[in-house]
């Protein structure tokens, strides 16, 4: 392998163990300036897409040790997104952009050491942010403690009520 191969072989290497996450799109028949559009919209969430060969990707995915993904069966005219932000907002660029360019669409990604489908990018799009998750579970840790003080209280009120009640009765 010539030397400019494997020092992109490496600096792809790098790329796929240093990102949070890694997206493969399809982008046949989109025009310059509607890619150029979809990077800038990932930039504004921490991702980069980078044009690369598929077997570039597989090369730097086994020279990584990541053999899931270096099995992922790429073909076609192949990005990849990558980046350290939140994951789920970029699939929501990827899966909004899509929708607007038929020409764009999800093949397939990698997050937490996992390979996802199509259906998986489109899964990780359709949730909700990340602060609305966090929310929503400390609405669920903090439910049983909700209820627990607004029985004691209850119980309270009851016994004010039957001692008020039995005072006004004598």
């Amino acid at each position: 392998m010539r030397l400019e191969k494997k020092l992109l072989v490496q600096e792809v290497s790098t790329t796929l163990t240093e990102s949070a996450f890694l997206y493969f799109v399809s982008f046949k028949g989109l025009n310059v300036q509607s890619f150029n559009s979809f990077r800038d919209e990932l930039a504004k969430n921490d991702a980069t897409c980078t044009v690369l060969k598929n077997r570039l990707i597989v090369k730097a995915a086994e020279a990584a040790e990541l053999t899931d993904l270096a099995g992922i069966d790429l073909k076609g005219d192949t990005a990849m997104v990558s980046g350290t932000g939140d994951a789920g907002a970029v699939a929501k660029v990827i899966s909004t952009f899509a929708k607007d360019n038929k020409e764009l669409a999800a093949k397939a990604g990698y997050l937490e050491g996992e390979v996802l489908d199509q259906a998986g990018v489109t899964a990780i799009a359709d949730l909700p942010p990340k602060e609305v998750l966090q929310a929503m579970l400390l609405s669920t840790l903090l439910a049983p403690a909700t209820n627990l003080v607004g029985v004691l209280n209850n119980a309270g009120a009851q016994i004010v009520n039957v001692l008020s009640n039995f005072k006004d009765s004598k």
